[in-house]
């Protein structure tokens, strides 16, 4: 967050300005350790265009239609080709009819003398702040080149990272939706058909049968209550999951899920790592870095840590100091990035870290439908189990008295 701040200096004199900061305390404390009594505080608020915010509603442009486009925006300035010819090249390709409008005004604006840091940031709703903010750096490095290069790698990276979460999650999700309806179906239709020829035998039965009796009598007669309260369930969690609190409790939870747990903090720190390595290699200062970096990880959780250890850089501390204090953060990456910040190759370290727990993300993924697919089986197995124990043996057993 940005703040307005109006301060007092030693020698009495007012002093106005600017300051980041993640709240409106930190921005205090801040402000005092630069030895300014604060006289006034104010959260600067981001002011959207009608014509941002429309964009933003309208905006449709997939993960992977935009990593398309960064591998041939590479290609092409890779081959020496002027920047608004090769954005006019890609236009004439480009499949996504939102993205193709997007960058035939990329290529307008360049040619009418726009830097492309300036032209790219005018669609923020597209473009991350990390593709932006290393277009800048590579603008006043005089490498853009290779500033383009490394958005498309880091683009490349992020993708892949989302669909090792979509994989590792599709099969576990599959089964148990499928599951969910076989074993409503079932509650609905099968059962009540199996427990009407207990009824019409007239005969004395277990408790537990009884059970699955007023169940499925009440499934016949009430299923589309049970499937709006369901969707109605469902559809308020989500709500909720989307919100600002929610969001909020579900990063949290995240990290808390046994086994997927694990991978999301993998996930995370892969995340962060790969993109603060990025960043510094294309000559971030290292406080900005961090502020994007907490953005990009996509966790609240992890945004706060991250924005807190920004704040310590600032005033003169070093990163590792806030990481030390959070177990979302293993001791072995603190250690890490505490020995980086003292030999001066932090950027090098950082991309062992990511490595590292880019592998252990795959071993995870590739091993977690055989940690869930016994668990899975157990549950359907005990679903068939007290079907067969409650029905069908009381059946087979009136059978044979008869």
């Amino acid at each position: 967050m940005q703040f307005k701040f109006k301060a007092k200096t030693k020698d009495g004199n007012v002093k106005r300005g600017k300051i980041d900061a993640v709240d409106k305390e930190m921005a205090t404390q801040l402000l005092q350790k630069n030895e300014l009594i604060p006289l006034q505080i104010k959260e600067i608020k981001e002011n959207e265009s009608i014509s941002t915010a429309i964009e933003k509603l309208t905006s449709s442009v997939s993960q992977k239609d935009l990593l398309l486009f960064y591998r041939q925006f590479s290609t092409l300035v890779g081959a020496k080709i002027p920047i608004a010819p090769a954005l006019q090249t890609i236009h004439t390709q480009t499949e996504s009819a939102q993205l193709r409008t997007i960058v035939a005004e990329l290529a307008a604006d360049i040619e009418d003398g726009m830097s492309v840091s300036e032209a790219f940031s005018k669609h923020q709703n597209i473009f991350s702040t990390l593709a932006i903010s290393m277009l800048k750096a590579g603008e006043v490095s005089g490498n853009l080149q290779g500033a383009i290069d490394f958005v498309a790698e880091t683009a490349e990276q992020n993708y892949q990272l989302k669909n090792k979460i979509r994989g590792a999650l599709m099969y576990p999700m599959f089964v148990i939706s499928v599951a969910g309806v076989i074993g409503f179906l079932t509650m609905t239709w099968i059962l009540p058909k199996l427990t009407g020829v207990i009824v019409e035998l007239d005969v004395e039965i277990p408790w537990y049968t009884q059970v699955m009796i007023n169940i499925g009598d009440f499934m016949q007669s009430y299923w589309w209550a049970v499937l709006i309260v369901f969707f109605g369930v469902l559809a308020s969690l989500i709500y909720y999951a989307r919100s600002e609190d929610g969001s909020k409790e579900w990063d949290k939870l995240k990290l808390k899920l046994p086994v997927i747990g694990k991978l999301f903090t993998y996930i995370y720190i892969t995340r962060f790592s790969e993109n603060l390595s990025v960043l510094m290699k294309g000559g971030i200062p290292i406080v900005r870095a961090l502020i994007i970096v907490a953005d990009i990880v996509d966790n609240v959780v992890y945004k706060n840590i991250i924005l807190k250890a920004a704040q310590d850089v600032k005033v003169g501390g070093e990163i590792n100091t806030e990481f030390f204090k959070h177990d979302e953060f293993p001791s072995m990456v603190s250690n890490m990035i505490k020995i980086g910040e003292e030999t001066g190759r932090l950027g090098e370290i950082l991309e062992d870290v990511a490595r590292f727990y880019n592998a252990e993300v795959d071993q995870i993924t590739s091993n977690i439908s055989s940690i869930i697919e016994p668990i899975l089986i157990v549950v359907l197995g005990l679903g068939v189990g007290v079907l067969v124990f409650s029905v069908l043996l009381p059946i087979y057993n009136i059978a044979g008295q008869l």
